[in-house]
């Protein structure tokens, strides 16, 4: 496997497990609390532009083949694929705390939430599970109050500060501080290759302090800009109380790996998705 990787950042550890190919974060691994990954487009069943390691029902693959592909996951991860728990993801920033009631939904029962773009636990065995095709995955780990999330933060969802409510919600169910966390923030799309318009970049001048704004953006002759999406989410972890130290960034974008990583910047709406997978110990 011939990755391109971005200097500078955590290198991230690949793993395989019976041709089942994922990502971990090396920094997370190290607390000894969870077990996590971010999935590659190797190892699965789903075939065509779904190809192999789909894991949305709702771009038109066969769901058997969607099913056995949490199938293998669960056995590369270890964990109990009918406890993992969907999002249901529409750029919010809504963070639903999941109990162990929950165990299945998504994939072998209906979700009763809609909106839900975020999940936190303190359920020793529930996996969480949310997806991906260029936004940004925010894992959070609690090791003092043994406390996890999960989160989808797209640039709306960078925009409205979805890591810090993640801290907030997991603040309000589990007593956790912004101080003790461990986070990673995964594979998604790099500033070389995430080119917004004008309407983005205002939206991140009017969220961010202007002496940051150089760092996240820069503005070309066409008009456009390169955003740091990683850099934001970053910034805003940051201030919210999370020390620098404990913040990891991905070094993998998915949009310069499109050949072993779901982009929607590369291929467009014909593709499947990628998952982040987060489970604490018991």
């Amino acid at each position: 496997m011939d990755w391109n990787r971005k200097s500078g950042k955590e290198m991230l550890d690949i793993k395989e497990k019976n041709g089942v190919v994922w990502l971990e974060f090396p920094a997370l691994a190290k607390t000894g609390m969870v077990k996590h990954g971010f999935s590659t487009r190797l190892g699965g069943v789903s075939e065509g532009e779904f190809s192999t390691m789909n894991f949305t029902f709702t771009r038109g693959d066969n769901p058997d083949h969607v099913k056995e592909n949490y199938r293998r996951m669960s056995e590369a991860l270890l964990v109990d694929e009918k406890k993992m728990v969907l999002s249901w993801q529409t750029h919010t920033t809504n963070v639903r705390a999941v109990t162990e009631e929950d165990a299945g939904k998504g994939i072998w029962r209906e979700r009763d939430y809609q909106d839900v773009d975020g999940l936190v636990t303190n359920v020793p065995g529930i996996t969480l599970v949310t997806f991906f095709a260029d936004c940004v995955p925010l894992y959070v780990i609690d090791p003092v109050h043994r406390a996890i999330g999960l989160s989808h933060s797209g640039w709306r969802g960078t925009v409205e500060r979805m890591g810090e409510k993640t801290l907030k919600v997991m603040e309000k169910e589990y007593g956790t501080r912004a101080e003790d966390v461990v986070v990673g923030i995964g594979p998604s799309i790099c500033q070389d290759c995430f080119e917004v318009g004008p309407e983005v970049a205002d939206a991140f001048a009017g969220a961010f302090q202007k002496e940051k704004l150089p760092c996240l953006y820069y503005k070309k002759e066409n008009g456009k800009y390169q955003l740091d999406l990683w850099k934001a989410n970053e910034i805003i972890f940051q201030e919210a109380g999370v020390k620098e130290e404990h913040i990891h960034v991905t070094d993998i974008c998915t949009h310069c790996n499109p050949k072993l990583l779901f982009s929607h910047r590369a291929v467009g709406t014909k593709r499947g998705n990628l998952a982040a997978f987060l489970c604490l110990k018991g």
